[in-house]
């Protein structure tokens, strides 16, 4: 893990702020970055994890419904020029079991890989390139995004107001 201490935090007024996020994000990745990132997600359910994602994932052009992978583990999404995968795994029994399904394929340069619940999956992901924190603050979410990796440190710089 790289020592990039680039954080930044935003209170998001409701569910569509969350998607507006998210398709910020999908942009950044698009147009600045042109390649793919490794996010995790942490929150208490119903914290806006999947919300943030479907924002994302929209953002990169998907059109139609984007659900929680809670009892699929994964959820893949192929896009004209990305794969984008969300990942729950507050299902997973043991990390050996992303071995089984084949999870280092889902990390490619042309993929975004956005994974719920990651220490469930401790010792069998990637580093990631930023790591998202959601909680609820009154009636709204406090986000706080925080790089891990130069790409993750590029995102925010690019983010930043």
């Amino acid at each position: 893990m790289n020592n990039i201490v680039i954080k930044q935090t935003f209170i998001l007024a409701d569910e569509l702020a969350t998607i507006a996020l998210g398709k910020k994000l999908a942009n950044i990745v698009k147009v600045e970055l042109k390649q793919g990132i490794i996010v995790f997600l942490n929150g208490d359910l119903g914290a806006g994890k999947t919300t943030l994602t479907r924002g994302f994932v929209q953002g990169m052009g998907h059109v139609g419904n984007v659900k929680s992978p809670t009892y699929t583990l994964v959820e893949p999404y192929d896009l004209q020029d990305w794969q984008v995968y969300h990942f729950d795994l507050y299902r997973l029994g043991d990390p050996e079991e992303l071995e089984y399904m084949g999870i280092r394929d889902y990390f490619n340069s042309d993929c975004c890989s956005f994974i719920e619940w990651p220490e469930k999956g401790q010792g069998m992901l990637p580093e990631p390139d930023m790591i998202i924190d959601l909680a609820y603050h009154d009636e709204q979410r406090q986000v706080s995004l925080q790089a891990n990796t130069t790409l993750g440190e590029r995102l925010l710089s690019i983010l930043a107001p």
